[in-house]
C-alpha cells in the first residue's frame, strides 16, 4: 500500500506500532487504533467487556487517554437473537465508560460469523507518546498481565476449563491496561527532569510476548534479556502446556521468531509455549530507565495491576531476544 506523505500523521502505517498517531497542534494529538475478533468466552457480556478491554489497550500502549469509541458488529442474525447482541454491546459499554471514555454508537453488518470490536480514538500530547521502539542498553523489562490466556482459551474451548479458570480468563482479558499506562506516565511528573523514564511500550497481544518484545527489539536497536524465572503465568496454563496444550498460533509465532530468539536449554517445553502464547488483551510491556524501575514496581503494585513483574533488562547487541 502507498499513501501520501503528511508531517501531520507522527505514526502510521509504515512503522509496525500499536496505534496511528496524528497530530491536531503544538499541544494535541490524536491516537487512532481499531480491533475485533470472533469470541474468545461463552458469556455474551465477558465477551464485549474482553473485546472492548483489548481494542482500548492500544491508546493506553501509545501512552495516551481514550475519549469516544464506536462499535464495530459482524452478526449472525439467523442463529442468534437480539438478547445476546444486547449484552454484548452492554459489556463494550461499560467497559468503555470505565476507561473514562464514551460510546458513540457503530456499525452493524448481517454475517456468518459472529465478530465484535471497536474503533477507538485517544489524545495524547504529539511530544510526549509513547513508541514501540526507544529501549535502551539498562532498561528494566516489565510486564503488567501474566501469560497464558490463548492456552486458558484453548482449555475453555474444550470444555476442560472449570469455574475457576473461565473466572481468571475473563478477568484477566477484561482487565483495563489503564492503571498500568496512568502509573507508568506519573513517573515524568514525578521525576525532576523532563525527560519520559519510560522508553519504549507495547501491548502483547497476538504475537504473544516473544513476537512483540521482538518488535519491540528491532525498533529499539537493542537485545532484550528475560528472566524466564520471574515471568508471570495464569494459573493452569502451564500444566496445561506440559499436557500439549498448544494453540496454532503460538506455534506460528514460534515459528516467526525463530533464531532471533535463543532461548536456554535450561528452559521447559510448557514454558517455550507460553512465552509464544498468543494473549488476548494481554499487558504492557515497558521498558524503563533503570532509576524509576523501583517506583515504578512500588507504583504498579499500589495500583493492583495483574502483574508488576521486572522481567528483564535491555542490553547491547543484535537485535533480538534471549531468556535464561
Amino acid at each position: 500500500m502507498t499513501a501520501p506523505e503528511d508531517p501531520r500523521l507522527l505514526v502510521g502505517h509504515r512503522e509496525a506500532d500499536d496505534a496511528a498517531v496524528v497530530r491536531l497542534s503544538d499541544e494535541q494529538a490524536l491516537v487512532q487504533t481499531v480491533d475485533f475478533f470472533t469470541p474468545i468466552v461463552d458469556d455474551p457480556y465477558d465477551f464485549g467487556r474482553v473485546a472492548a478491554a483489548n481494542a482500548l489497550s492500544d491508546v493506553f500502549a501509545m501512552g495516551g487517554e481514550p475519549i469516544v469509541a464506536v462499535n464495530i458488529v459482524c452478526f449472525p442474525t439467523d442463529t442468534l437473537d437480539t438478547t445476546t447482541l444486547t449484552r454484548i454491546l452492554q459489556g463494550g459499554c461499560d467497559t468503555v465508560h470505565e476507561a473514562g471514555a464514551l460510546l458513540g454508537g457503530g456499525h452493524t453488518i448481517a454475517d456468518k460469523e459472529l465478530k465484535y470490536g471497536l474503533a477507538v480514538t485517544g489524545t495524547v500530547h504529539p511530544d510526549r507518546f509513547w513508541r514501540n521502539g526507544g529501549a535502551r542498553p539498562g532498561d528494566q523489562l516489565f510486564l503488567t498481565k501474566p501469560l497464558g490466556t490463548g492456552i486458558l482459551a484453548t482449555l475453555l474451548k474444550k470444555g476442560q476449563l472449570d469455574a475457576e479458570g473461565v473466572d481468571l480468563l475473563v478477568s484477566t482479558m477484561a482487565t483495563l491496561n489503564a492503571a498500568a499506562a496512568r502509573v507508568a506516565r506519573s513517573l515524568r511528573a514525578a521525576g525532576s527532569g523532563s525527560e519520559d523514564p519510560v522508553h519504549a511500550v507495547t501491548d502483547i497481544t497476538g504475537f504473544g510476548l516473544l513476537g512483540h518484545a521482538l518488535e519491540m527489539a528491532k525498533a529499539s536497536g537493542v537485545q532484550l534479556q528475560f528472566d524466564a524465572t520471574a515471568i508471570p503465568v495464569l494459573n493452569g496454563a502451564l500444566p496445561a502446556a506440559v499436557d500439549g496444550v498448544c494453540t496454532g498460533g503460538g506455534r506460528k509465532n514460534r515459528e516467526h521468531v525463530g533464531a532471533q530468539a535463543q532461548i536456554s536449554s535450561d528452559i521447559s517445553p510448557a514454558l517455550e509455549v507460553v512465552l509464544a502464547d498468543p494473549q488476548t488483551s494481554g499487558g504492557l510491556l515497558l521498558a524503563v530507565d533503570p532509576s524509576a524501575a523501583d517506583d515504578l514496581q512500588a507504583a504498579l503494585q499500589d495500583a493492583g495491576t495483574p502483574a508488576a513483574a521486572r522481567i528483564g533488562e535491555a542490553i547491547e547487541g543484535p537485535p533480538g531476544l534471549t531468556v535464561s
